[in-house]
């Protein structure tokens, strides 16, 4: 009977030392924030996330960290052996998108953005932004002492071209309710960057955003909070491939 109780105490005592390691796991922020990426093979990109793909990647829900918006911004993500997989569920009832070409300046209407820092030892890192109407801005940014500049990639074609595509949700009356943006990057575009492409167990510092501009004061989401900017890039936490 007391060796029973014992054991029963040891028991309850291993469950709540599980139960305080997953809320600390939970609660870790920056380069302590891990982020699982499962594997898949390559597919083709749709704007909506209707590959059967996705249902092998957990929804990650972004915090807002500037704003009083309301929305709700949800990110899924896989690789595979030719680059990463996005797809991106925005709330919204007002789409703010007017530019129509490549590499403008998208942050300053609604986009979505991802950042992938694959080598920690170099401060560089790749800048990808997508807008509701499919146009993208893809950007290699050196960060030197807190002072960054975009460099266009070079020859943009081939297998260095990312793919994109976008939808607009609306509800059964008609009126929106959000949009959706789905895209692959090409570890071709990375190079030469080091420490790609990833295999498995390899980490990666990264983060993911969203700006929205439906009221007067924007809107920003992000999955590792910065305070100043989304080039904060000692503040991203960690992304894992499984």
């Amino acid at each position: 009977m007391h060796r029973l109780m014992i054991q029963r105490i040891l028991s309850v005592l291993l469950l709540l030392l599980c139960f305080a390691n997953d809320a600390r796991t939970q609660n870790e922020t920056g380069r302590n924030a891990r982020l699982h990426i499962k594997p898949t093979e390559d597919f083709d990109i749709s704007g909506d996330g209707s590959n059967p793909a996705w249902k092998k990647a957990e929804w990650i829900t972004l915090s807002r960290i500037k704003g009083t918006s309301p929305y709700t911004t949800r990110v899924r993500l896989l690789y595979s052996a030719t680059g990463i997989y996005a797809f991106y569920n925005c709330e919204d009832k007002k789409i703010n998108a007017t530019l129509r070409e490549d590499f403008s300046r998208l942050w300053t209407e609604d986009v979505i953005e991802m950042f992938l820092w694959p080598d920690e030892s170099h401060p560089l890192y790749l800048e990808y932004e997508l807008s509701p109407l499919a146009y993208e801005l893809a950007i290699l940014v050196p960060n030197i002492n807190g002072q960054s500049a975009g460099w266009m990639p070079w020859h943009y074609e081939g297998n260095k071209k990312t793919r994109k595509a976008t939808k607009t949700l609306r509800g059964s009356d008609g009126e929106i309710t959000g949009w959706t943006g789905e895209f692959f990057i090409p570890y071709a575009l990375l190079r030469p960057l080091p420490n790609v492409p990833p295999k498995k167990g390899t980490e990666w510092r990264a983060n993911v955003y969203r700006i929205d501009y439906d009221d007067a004061e924007s809107a920003y989401w992000s999955w590792q909070p910065v305070n100043n900017n989304f080039h904060e890039f000692q503040k991203y936490g960690t992304f894992v491939f499984d």
